[in-house]
């Protein structure tokens, strides 16, 4: 069975959680590429300011990373969106600001997969949470989310959803129904070892959620993933009922030091001694089209 490994290569963490995350679209193009060579068929990433060491939602930076690593190998290549706390994500034209990234990237042909998160979150470790630290709020409202999809259906990419939460799951699945000519989501179920939300990485946590799928988004593809996690013990777990698999330093507990490619080959020998194989990026496509091919 052909299974899709995904690498996420980044994440918002900054060098400071992840020092060995690449930042510089140089360093996320080579990264890319021999992740890609490993066996994963999609990438995602988060685009920084090397000056800053933090994250910069540049169009014309995600454009040069998706170009670069698509022009040596031919796998899917998708952004993220810029995290939103607080009142900044109620204020007006913040829909808009948020969007401008995909917006501009879709009329470019660039987007084949983009990040929608159907819902919100309080974002906080376990740790923080015995000290009694608030942590933050992860904010997508209904406006966000709505506007995500509407360009999914303007521009044809496939919505990657990320289910932190099973009303997540419930509300995505509802959302992407209602909005005409948008592409079916892929739900990414979103495990953790190190913050609170959601489940941790085990069996009856997988049973769950795809329970929950089959009532509200039946034949969907998903795969297992998360924030401070350790997938690897899900990943049999997965491929034996029919997911696929995501890893990389974005997910990854904080401080990894196994860099993405060797993430990705470990992934690839776990799927192999379940069974599975891992997919190309056209069996991918084919399983799974987006509305319209990449430029």
């Amino acid at each position: 069975m052909p299974v899709w490994i995904e690498a996420a290569l980044n994440g918002p963490w900054t060098r400071a959680r992840q020092p060995r995350m690449p930042l510089t679209v140089a360093e996320l193009v080579a990264d890319g590429i021999a992740c890609a060579r490993a066996g994963a068929a999609i990438i995602h990433l988060h685009a920084y300011d090397p000056a800053t060491g933090l994250q910069n939602d540049d169009p014309d930076s995600y454009a040069a990373i998706i170009e670069g690593i698509r022009a040596v190998e031919d796998v899917i290549v998708y952004p993220t969106l810029p995290f939103v706390q607080s009142a900044d994500a109620f204020r007006p034209g913040a829909v808009e600001a948020r969007y401008a990234a995909v917006e501009a990237l879709g009329r470019r042909g660039l987007l084949e997969w983009g990040v929608v998160d159907p819902g919100s979150i309080n974002l906080v470790t376990l740790a923080e949470a015995a000290q009694a630290q608030a942590g933050s709020v992860y904010l997508n409202p209904g406006e966000h989310i709505l506007r995500g999809l509407h360009l999914a259906a303007e521009h044809g990419f496939v919505p990657s959803y990320a289910i932190y939460e099973p009303g997540f799951l419930r509300l995505g699945a509802a959302l992407a129904r209602a909005v005409p000519g948008c592409p079916a989501p892929v739900y990414r179920f979103m495990f953790s070892d190190a913050f609170t939300f959601g489940y941790p990485p085990r069996p009856y946590a997988l049973d769950a959620q795809l329970r929950l799928l089959a009532d509200a988004a039946p034949g969907s593809p998903w795969m297992v993933a998360g924030l401070g996690v350790d997938i690897r013990p899900l990943v049999a777990e997965a491929v034996a009922r029919g997911g696929h698999v995501r890893v990389g330093l974005e997910d990854a507990p904080f401080g990894t030091e196994t860099p993405n490619p060797a993430l990705v080959a470990e992934a690839v020998a776990l799927v192999q001694q379940a069974g599975g194989r891992p997919a190309t990026a056209a069996e991918v496509r084919q399983a799974h089209p987006a509305a319209r091919p990449p430029r």
